[in-house]
């Protein structure tokens, strides 16, 4: 079973929609969301697998439908992305600003692969999830 670090995930797409006009930096989003953790007293994991992982994230989001390539005409710097359909999908189901983000986020993980684009079509298309 692949589990997801659900918050790096958030960020990162959150960072997705703000990305107009700058490049997609997601070793520094992992820098900027240990520092968060940090000085909330939360535990942080090796900042070196954080950075790492938050390159695979992007690559797995990119290749798996959640986020592509921003176009010309909002604001592109050949290195930003949207998200899709799916991936505003994602992002509504474990937005940690949203109460109850907990039990979507739960249903994700029950998946063998939440981040598989069929099977996250099919939870997510269930309205008991939200």
């Amino acid at each position: 079973m692949t589990t997801y670090n659900w918050d790096l995930i958030e960020r990162l797409l959150h960072e997705v929609q703000n990305s107009a006009g700058h490049s997609f930096a997601p070793r520094a989003y992992a820098e900027d969301y240990a520092a968060q953790k940090a000085s909330a007293g939360e535990p942080i994991e090796n900042l070196d697998h954080l950075k790492t992982l938050a390159c695979e994230y992007e690559r797995l989001l990119l290749l798996r439908g959640y986020i592509e390539p921003r176009p010309d005409d909002q604001g592109s710097t050949g290195n930003n992305f949207v998200l899709t359909a799916r991936g505003a999908s994602l992002l509504s189901l474990i937005d940690s600003s949203i109460p109850g983000n907990d039990h979507p986020r739960q249903v994700l993980d029950d998946q063998q692969d939440a981040l598989d684009e069929a099977t996250f079509d099919e939870v997510a298309s269930k309205a008991q999830i939200a």
